[in-house]
């Protein structure tokens, strides 16, 4: 049996070294141009009960030295992520180093999640939150490293609140945690440090 053949538990990369390595070099991308849409690798999307951008940041970057926690909605990847990633799956969200949210309307508060130290800030969590919609231009107005000036952005399928919780992550600096939002193939980074108004 191989990574690409899987069936029940969700099939991984057809190449796992190159595609892997494809979709590290796109989360560096999205992390590095907040707000900007980027499609992840293609992913056979069998067995998977994610998304194939959300499923592929995780074959990217997480393995068994890095405890992932699941909300309920994503909690039937469980198997897949263990099979292909080896991880540990914690059921303490402040424990985590990744978190996958299934749904993001069923987001919760930020602070739950570890968001570092001063000294420490590489030691917070990075969240990959599924939502309803995501698209270029909009009413969301993005500002920060990594922007020239400002971009635009449509975010839909975020808890009611969300954008004020998120500005008080902005605020944290150097603390708090990075997320990458994703909606079927497509994602897109928000670092701890952009600023999101609208």
């Amino acid at each position: 049996m191989t990574l690409a053949t899987t069936g029940a538990i969700g099939s991984a990369f057809a190449d796992p070294v190159l595609d892997a390595q494809r979709t590290f070099r796109v989360a560096l991308e999205a992390l590095a141009r907040p707000g900007r849409l980027v499609e992840s690798p293609s992913l056979n999307e069998a067995g998977w009960t994610i998304g194939p951008a959300a499923a592929s940041l995780c074959l990217s970057l997480v393995d068994h030295d890095t405890p992932v926690w699941l909300d309920a909605a994503a909690a039937d990847a469980a198997a897949a992520l263990r099979f292909h990633c080896g991880c540990p799956i914690v059921t303490d969200a402040g424990a985590a180093q990744f978190a996958v949210i299934g749904d993001g309307t069923a987001l919760g508060p930020l602070i739950r999640f570890t968001v570092g130290t001063d000294a420490y800030p590489d030691r917070s969590a990075t969240l990959i939150v599924e939502v309803g919609e995501l698209r270029e231009g909009g009413p969301l107005r993005l500002r920060g490293p990594g922007i020239e000036t400002e971009h635009r952005l449509t975010v839909e399928g975020l808890p009611d609140g969300f954008w004020r919780a998120w500005r008080e992550n902005v605020d944290r600096f150097p603390e708090g945690v990075d997320m990458f939002l994703t909606c079927g193939a497509r994602l897109c980074g928000l670092p701890r440090t952009t600023i999101v108004e609208g």
